[in-house]
């Protein structure tokens, strides 16, 4: 679950550079925090019903292992649920959110007062943060070359 979880994270940190838009930041958390939950709540038991001695592999299990069945399962249908909301993220960020801008996270730097920023918010050290939002095709005549 663990590549899981970066897959979404280079999802939500590219897909404003992707699609031009922005989503909503709420949505975001809300699936992220019910993904956690989801996934926690669905493996964690698999540990205790390793502990207990649970065959592996089988169609069927003793009814002796039922009741962390059964809580795993619930963990599986929060994280179906979190899937849900990830999909009504993207559905909400391609209907009705604002556009992105070309540096979606730029920030300010340490040493940099605000009002340089609201005059230069593109501060961003990178090529791909530096073009417009989304990218054009054919957004280079030739390759970058690092100086």
């Amino acid at each position: 679950m663990g590549a899981v979880f970066s897959i979404y994270a280079g999802l939500y940190y590219w897909l404003p550079k992707i699609t031009g838009k922005n989503y909503n930041e709420d949505l975001a958390q809300a699936h992220f925090w019910a993904l956690f939950v989801g996934v926690n709540t669905t493996f964690m038991p698999q540990h205790f019903l390793g502990l207990q001695g649970i065959p592996r592999r089988i169609a069927d299990y003793p009814d002796a292992f039922e009741g962390w069945n059964i809580i795993s399962s619930i963990g599986s249908l929060i994280s179906v649920t979190a899937t849900a909301i990830f999909l009504y993220v993207i559905y909400d960020m391609l209907v009705n959110q604002p556009n992105a801008v070309a540096n979606t996270w730029g920030e300010p730097s340490y040493f940099m007062d605000s009002r340089t920023y609201v005059e230069a918010p593109t501060n961003s050290t990178t090529l791909e943060w530096v073009l417009p939002t989304p990218t054009p095709y054919h957004a280079y005549m030739m390759m970058p070359v690092q100086s």
